[in-house]
């Protein structure tokens, strides 16, 4: 993701965050759902830690790695030197971020838990069932920027039965990058916004040169989120939902059909090219070869293809309706009550970090859009966007973005759903075929009370 402390430069090649997707099934957390009055719980078994000097220190599990690990251990550093009453102790935790769910679960069973950690906004509805996370909603609401300045997907993130159980941290959505060089040697002009998936698969097929191993676009096989949540501004667009509003069945049985049809057009004109591997490293490696036209992606993978030299531009994603939709998954800064004092700390910190001075510095070196329109429009971002091919696109995406439900059978609902796509996507199944087998499951896993 774009790194470097020279923000008004073009992005460095770095190695991007771990792919922040990826759902572990059936993860649970420590019982309890009741939610914390903000600083007032007992104090957990853990130190209070306050120093002798007065000084509170708290631990944050960041689960960075290379450069984002960097971005973060910096701003933690400065916020160190710019007062002297609390300190943060800023590490990735022993983990990538992939695995920070299962760490914080046996943290927290162990009584033994971070004040701050970093945890994918999928997992949030799990991990707020715990009676240590703190309630931030006075916080939030109250907070620089004010809580309508965040994007709508943002605080729709962190929001839980009405209460705000965490703080926003990283910042995405998706688009289309095109390889430019491709389109002009078919003949086909670069889509404009407001383009559809007939004209996306259209596209597809025309850029597709078996002879010279070129295909159209990609989509990821494993199985896994990064294979799933592509499909679902597909399912929004086409008047569907994760989750129907009784809360007891997919919302999805029409509108994913037809969804997955689209996606079944793309296998039968031989134009998609299907990653096995959890990561979807190698599509992207593909795309950055030179050898396929498009691919669905985020922000985070610009370092690789500027670093690539490939010729591109980015697009905003096609839908059915013609009209302005793509999803986003933004992750949060989730809290824990380790006592009055480093809650309170740890409250304090989170609100610097998130603020526009401090975001700009972590989305540029982290690989995150801005958090909120303040963040936007700092002149380090202005400057960065400019630079950067393609990231504008990404931003502007972020005003018609949806996210994906906080619900804890919401694993469970990706893992039928991935199993779905890849049905179709091998030619296993008919998309009404996958779709039914999807729901019996998903169905049966929001049956289960919670």
């Amino acid at each position: 993701m774009p790194a470097g402390q020279d923000r008004s430069s073009k992005p460095h090649p770095a190695p991007g965050l771990p792919r922040r997707r990826v759902l572990r099934t059936g993860a649970g957390v420590v019982a309890g759902a009741a939610t914390l009055p903000l600083l007032d719980a007992c104090a957990a078994t853990t130190s209070d830690g306050v120093g002798a000097d007065g000084r509170v220190t708290i631990e944050m599990w960041h689960g960075q790695n290379e450069i984002g690990a960097k971005a973060i251990e910096a701003l933690a550093a400065d916020f160190n030197r710019s007062q002297s009453r609390i300190r943060v102790n800023a590490s990735g935790g022993g983990v990538v971020a992939d695995a920070m769910l299962q760490k914080v679960t046996a943290a927290l069973a162990a009584g033994a838990f971070p004040d701050i950690a970093y945890i994918f906004g999928s997992d949030l509805a799990s991990i707020a069932r715990s009676p240590k996370v703190v309630d931030l909603t006075g916080v939030m609401h109250d907070g620089d920027p004010p809580w309508n300045g965040f994007w709508p997907s943002v605080r729709e993130a962190v929001t839980l039965h009405g209460k705000v159980r965490a703080a926003p941290s990283l910042l995405d959505s998706l688009a289309v990058a095109c390889n430019t060089k491709l389109f002009q040697r078919a003949g086909i002009p670069l889509p404009k916004p407001g383009w559809t998936w007939l004209e996306f698969v259209a596209t597809a097929k025309k850029l597709t040169d078996a002879g010279h191993g070129v295909f159209g676009t990609a989509w990821p096989g494993a199985g896994d989120e990064d294979t799933v949540w592509r499909l679902w501004p597909m399912v929004w667009d086409l008047g569907g939902d994760v989750i129907a509003p009784d809360g007891k069945s997919i919302g999805f049985a029409d509108a994913g059909k037809r969804a997955l049809e689209t996606v079944a057009q793309l296998v039968a004109d031989k134009s998609v090219y299907i990653d096995p591997k959890p990561g979807s490293e190698q599509m992207y490696q593909v795309f950055t070869s030179g050898r396929m036209g498009m691919v669905i992606t985020g922000p985070w993978q610009l370092p690789n293809i500027v670093e690539s030299k490939l010729p591109y531009d980015v697009v905003p994603m096609p839908t059915y309706s013609g009209k302005p939709l793509t999803i986003s998954g933004p992750d949060t800064w989730t809290v824990f009550d380790n006592g009055k004092a480093r809650s309170r700390a740890a409250v304090e910190f989170v609100r610097w970090l998130i603020a526009p001075a401090q975001d700009v510095r972590w989305d540029i070196g982290g690989g995150s859009l801005p958090l909120s329109r303040q963040t936007e429009a700092e002149s380090a971002w202005q400057r960065h966007s400019a630079d950067t091919v393609g990231l504008p696109v990404f931003t502007k995406a972020l005003e018609t973005a949806r996210v994906r439900p906080i619900h804890p059978a919401y694993p469970q609902i990706s893992q039928a759903t991935g199993e779905a796509v890849v049905s179709v996507l091998l030619g296993r199944a008919s998309p009404a075929k996958a779709v039914r087998r999807c729901a019996d499951k998903a169905d049966a896993a929001l049956l289960i009370p919670r």
